[in-house]
């Protein structure tokens, strides 16, 4: 019973990042068009973007925390639920590395002389690919220690 209960949240939680994913792809798109409305920006329209990604993620993390809770308290899976926790933070450090890398390229746009702002577009862009990586990583280490539930 308890195996079929891990098993349960940890399908949930592969519902939840793909919902994680559709909301990132959702908030790139809508900034895209947000730069596209230069120079007239249409700010209204992309902070309504931003506060509907905004409860989204805050969402999907609330019902993250409590899958972890019931791993730890309720499943006796302490191991997997320290994973959550890992994972939990390097999604938070994706969202803000998403938003700061979006102000970037607003800056990068409106000025593209400075240089200064191309390059912090660019190592954005790197420790955004490096904390993917990490998410990858804690996902693959999450599937080898749930196997054991199989």
């Amino acid at each position: 019973m308890t195996g079929e209960a891990v098993k349960a949240l940890l399908r949930r939680l592969q519902e939840l990042q793909a919902e994680r994913a559709e909301a990132y792809r959702l908030f790139e798109e809508g900034h895209r068009a947000y730069l596209s409305s230069a120079p007239h920006y249409d700010f209204p329209r992309y902070r309504q973007l931003v506060h509907e990604i905004t409860l989204a993620f805050s969402g999907i993390s609330r019902e993250v925390l409590l899958i972890a809770g019931r791993l730890r308290d309720q499943l006796a899976r302490p191991d997997l639920a320290h994973h959550l926790a890992r994972l939990q933070e390097r999604e938070q450090e994706k969202l803000q590395l998403t938003a700061q890398l979006q102000l970037a390229r607003q800056q990068a746009q409106d000025q593209p002389d400075v240089d200064a702002h191309q390059q912090e577009v660019r190592e954005l862009k790197h420790k955004l690919i490096k904390t993917i990586e990490a998410i990858s990583e804690i996902l693959q280490d999450l599937k080898y220690d749930s196997e054991e539930v199989e």
